[in-house]
């Protein structure tokens, strides 16, 4: 029988047995691929009453499952975001066909012309356009805090974002790309409701959940409203795919979806089974990759060429981050940075010498991957800013994959020979 509630069962249990049932694929133990774009209607009167039900939420057919067309929603869209949802502890997701368009969508849910957001540094590049770049295009504002563990300054940065206009978002990437730096959100919780006293208007708060996701750090228990991940990166997990989700209350997803049948950029039938497989084995993946990683940030912390590594679990004892770090996270993740002593020509030599990492943008896959974040992922980002958020010409972001971690320390080694 298909379960009806997750009933307190685990994450790493929801991401195997949640969502599909057999019986809803003629006894498959796995979900079909539903490769179509529209539904044959039993009526014409079904169909008023379907259509009824979706835009409206009145008639005869509320509360049961019925699709339209694709775009609107499919089977795999309905299997995939139940499942993301139990998984993330929320009462509903929704998917995108990519990260950055479930950033998009959410912007465009919720500001307007003259208001602002807020959100820390760094952050990625694509996000820094979006927020700093396109939509000022339309009329809004952004500010940014440089310490998300430290409430002074979020504070001021909040005073900052309201100066120029009604606060709508508070945005916390964390850990932060591609420094791993960490954000408080318990504090940004605790700002929206400050925020929201002062002005007459709480805004949400919105945690990219990415680089630990979705079971080393769990936002929503922290009482955010809107947890966003790219569904690219650790839930896909081979890098074969594009996916964003979003997981949140009810009335937030549900605004969220019915704007998403205008926008178009929903996620379509293969590519929602493709995430769906992947999620069953997202913790034994990262598990093997975080494994690797600390041995990795382990030989990189004492290269002599080796300026410093931003791996979560060297965090100092004592401080905020630690402390930050501790409360809200239950591992370390596996994508981090180092930065080389000097700068471009260091970080490129050691690149072009590299044999078995690959070297490409994205993160989270089974192969290990690297790039120099000020000329890739945050090429678009002024440089001044890079350099707030912790982004050096020496900067290299390293997400570790599955590979032998004896295969990928020597491979390093050569590299750095060329240095």
């Amino acid at each position: 029988m298909p379960m009806d509630k997750p009933k307190g069962m685990r994450p790493e249990t929801l991401a195997v047995a949640y969502g599909y049932d057999a019986q809803m694929g003629m006894g498959s133990v796995k979900p079909p691929i539903f490769m179509t774009s529209t539904f044959v209607y039993p009526s014409a009167q079904h169909a008023k009453d379907v259509h009824e039900a979706y835009f409206d939420g009145t008639g005869p057919l509320v509360g049961q499952t019925n699709h339209i067309y694709s775009r609107l929603g499919h089977p795999g869209l309905d299997f995939l975001e139940k499942r993301l949802a139990a998984i993330d502890g929320a009462e509903e997701a929704v998917a995108y066909c990519s990260g950055m368009a479930a950033h998009s969508s959410i912007a465009l849910a919720h500001v307007r012309a003259g208001d602002s957001v807020l959100h820390g540094r760094p952050i990625y590049g694509g996000v820094d356009m979006l927020y700093n770049s396109i939509m000022p295009q339309f009329g809004s504002h952004a500010a940014s805090y440089l310490d998300g563990t430290d409430q002074a300054d979020v504070r001021a940065a909040a005073q900052a974002a309201m100066a120029k206009g009604t606060l709508k978002l508070i945005i916390a990437e964390t850990p932060a790309n591609p420094t791993a730096a960490m954000v408080d959100l318990d504090l940004m919780v605790r700002m929206a409701d400050e925020v929201g006293a002062l002005q007459g208007h709480r805004p949400l708060v919105v945690v990219d959940n990415t680089l630990l996701g979705p079971f080393a750090q769990r936002p929503i228990e922290h009482g955010v409203d809107l947890c966003m991940t790219s569904l690219t990166k650790y839930c896909g997990g081979h890098s074969d795919l594009l996916a964003g989700g979003v997981s949140g209350r009810k009335d937030l997803i549900e605004q969220l979806r019915m704007q998403r049948t205008t926008w178009g950029n929903h996620l379509d039938p293969y590519t929602s089974w493709l995430v769906l497989r992947s999620l069953e084995s997202v913790a034994v993946r990262t598990e093997r990759a975080m494994t690797n990683a600390q041995s990795v940030a382990e030989y990189l912390r004492d290269h002599p060429k080796v300026a410093g590594v931003t791996y979560l679990g060297f965090l100092e004892q004592g401080t905020r981050p630690r402390a930050v770090y501790d409360r809200q996270c239950k591992a370390a993740g596996s994508t981090f940075s180092f930065h080389l002593h000097g700068g471009e020509a260091e970080a490129f030599r050691m690149l072009d010498n590299l044999q078995l990492l690959k070297v490409a943008v994205s993160l989270g896959g089974s192969e290990t991957l690297i790039c120099h974040s000020a000329s890739t992922t945050h090429y678009a980002v002024a440089p001044e800013q890079r350099l707030a958020g912790g982004i050096t010409d020496g900067t290299m972001r390293l997400s570790v994959g599955l590979e032998h971690v004896d295969d990928l320390i020597a491979d390093l080694a050569q590299a750095l020979e060329a240095v």
